[in-house]
């Protein structure tokens, strides 16, 4: 069996996967060392370039929370 552990880059929106994912840091709960949080003040401010850029440096997953 492989161990394969893909690449996260998680996109997140202040006001509420931020959020969310800031109180689960207060709580000490913790998350996948091979996810990487990058903080948007709106999804909608995510442009295609951004994902874009994500894959080219090695991410192998786009996670867009907003």
């Amino acid at each position: 069996m492989v161990d394969y552990e893909p690449r996260v880059v998680a996109m997140l929106c202040n006001y509420c996967a931020y959020s969310a994912a800031d109180l689960a840091g207060v709580g000490r709960i913790q998350y996948p060392p091979n996810v990487r949080v990058v903080h948007y003040l709106c999804t909608g401010k995510v442009e295609i370039i951004h994902i874009l850029k994500a894959f080219e440096a090695g991410a192998d997953a786009i996670f867009v929370g907003g």
